[in-house]
């Protein structure tokens, strides 16, 4: 009887051991910004809404934004944005699926910093991406930050000619996102 015990209580904390190891983290809380410096004017905008999910079994990522969710200083910049470039009625979000590349022991606190490769949608376009970052692992919580570059002809975003001076090609993307257990967000 002793033994089985003993063996029950292993197995037990096995199966603990392994459900620590292969969580699913998500967050809903994430935010990012985007910056284009252009000749004639600076743009910026903030989304708020941005929701990720991470598996640390099999190192996926999983990042979701919605468009329309970008604040702008300026309310009509923001209608211009909608409408006339991101067309975020049609194109409605923005997805980044990917793997990392490094293995990472998530029971283990620390900043890690990483590599995800993997499908980047914008606009309707999916381009394979590699985005850095940095990983902040705490006994409650993972924190994603990156920041990436987004050619807007790579997605087959246009700029009109007659604000071709006031909107840069190339996009600065930064984004923050703070995940907790899947266990933790059902409670």
């Amino acid at each position: 009887m002793k033994s089985r015990l003993t063996y029950l209580f292993i197995f037990w904390i096995s199966l603990q051991i392994s459900a620590a190891q292969s969580l699913i983290y998500s967050g809903s809380n994430g935010t990012a910004t985007f910056f284009s410096q252009a000749l004639l004017e600076d743009i910026e905008a903030k989304n708020s809404q941005v929701y990720g999910l991470l598996n640390t079994a099999k190192n996926s990522i999983e990042i979701k934004m919605f468009i329309d969710q970008f604040q702008f200083k300026n309310k009509l910049m923001q209608q211009h944005f909608n409408e006339n470039f991101m067309d975020s009625k049609r194109y409605p979000q923005s997805v980044f699926k990917g793997m990392i590349y490094e293995k990472i022991d998530f029971t283990k606190p620390g900043v890690y910093y990483v590599n995800a490769t993997g499908e980047f949608d914008l606009h309707g376009t999916e381009r394979i991406r590699t985005l850095h970052g940095k990983l902040t692992v705490t006994s409650t919580s993972i924190t994603i930050e990156t920041q990436f570059d987004v050619l807007l002809a790579e997605h087959n975003i246009e700029i009109p000619e007659i604000v071709f001076n006031k909107v840069a090609e190339k996009i600065r993307v930064n984004a923050s996102l703070k995940l907790i257990p899947e266990s933790l967000v059902t409670k």
